[in-house]
């Protein structure tokens, strides 16, 4: 069986109580760009932040914040952040000499922290919770659309004027099977919607104990055995070395007659060429494919061109409106640390073996 190898991280230093409320508040800096603070920070998000912490500084840009002076930065205690965040380099952290927390109000932190962040003791709370619901939703609705090969059916029906069932009668959702690749934030919300259908569901993922999968409703499988036993395989792999082009032609040639799969972790994970070279001879297979690498695809890509491909545009995660739940997680978890409580939504080196 394929696996990806666990990282063993190092012993992360302790962190220091954070203040109660009857403390001074923490002094904190907006450090994005403007369309990510007005795209992801309500003005109610906004008024709750700004409740329990003191922002002395106006919101800063990534080019901006440079600008100030070191008296300006010395107090700075947290930063609230999003998309565009700099990363956490020694460089960086020499300007914040009192930084004890970065809030990220998007999703994956891999690309921000850095070794010399972990070191320092930076707690880095994420809203990556927050932006997996719809990328499984997404995932979801996909897989009953590809149970029920509805892009196939559809397309029959637009080319031919009439309708038309195309190749095997469609497996629906009932009695078979759906596999999913990782079990992280997005796969365990992808796996908890599937109990509400009568499917089996197989799951690959190294990380994760049997009695976690049981309690997912999910069966162990090895990745050869998932790609050859599932009428709809679910990507949500984590980007790291050891998954780049984890998926491989074989793993698709295996795949039953009019089987799907659907994308949307990340592109690099799949072996894009031998993907495409299998979906071009194997015309009863479909893929959706919603990240590719790179991103976007090139003019000349097959991607735009094979009937059995759908290419959406990157939008599985937060869009519109959905954005504003990011930062009323951030707000949330900024509470309760103020307040001294356990936060839920915090990353530790330690699960960076497997952050998407």
């Amino acid at each position: 069986m394929a696996t990806f190898p666990l990282r063993i991280p190092m012993t992360r230093s302790p962190t220091q109580p954070s203040p109660g409320v009857d403390s001074p508040r923490p002094r904190a800096l907006y450090l994005m760009e403007p369309r990510f603070l007005n795209l992801v920070y309500s003005r109610e998000a906004r008024a709750r932040l700004e409740h329990f912490l003191e922002f002395s500084l106006p919101p800063q840009t990534k080019a901006g914040h440079q600008d100030l002076t070191s008296e300006q930065r010395a107090g700075i205690e947290l930063i609230i952040t999003s998309w565009d965040m700099p990363a956490l380099t020694s460089d960086f952290l020499a300007l914040y000499p009192r930084l004890k927390a970065v809030f990220f109000g998007a999703g994956s932190v891999r690309r921000i922290v850095t070794p010399a962040s972990w070191q320092r003791g930076v707690r880095m709370i994420s809203a990556a919770h927050a932006n997996a619901l719809p990328v499984a939703e997404f995932a979801f609705a996909h897989i009953i659309l590809g149970l029920k090969r509805v892009w196939t059916q559809a397309a029959a029906a637009r080319s031919q004027r009439r309708f038309v069932r195309t190749g095997a009668v469609p497996a629906g959702t009932y009695g078979t099977t759906v596999g999913l690749l990782a079990l992280g934030h997005v796969g365990r919300l992808v796996a908890r919607r599937l109990q509400s259908l009568d499917v089996k569901v197989l799951g690959y993922d190294p990380f994760v104990s049997a009695a976690d999968m049981v309690d997912l409703g999910v069966h162990p499988a090895g990745l050869d055995e998932l790609f050859a036993r599932s009428q709809v395989v679910s990507c949500h792999l984590p980007y790291l070395p050891e998954t780049e082009s984890f998926i491989r032609g074989p793993h698709f040639e295996s795949m039953p007659p009019d089987a799907v799969f659907i994308n949307t972790a990340r592109g690099e994970v799949v072996a894009e060429t031998e993907m495409l070279d299998v979906l071009r001879r194997r015309t009863d297979l479909f893929a959706v494919i919603d990240v590719t690498s790179p991103e976007p695809p090139r003019p000349e890509s097959l991607l735009f061109d094979l009937p059995n491909v759908l290419l959406t545009p990157h939008i599985a995660g937060s869009l519109g409106a959905e954005c504003l739940r990011l930062g009323d997680s951030i707000a949330a978890d900024v509470e309760r640390y103020v307040r001294g409580e356990s936060i839920a939504n915090e990353v530790f080196e330690r699960d960076m073996a497997r952050h998407a």
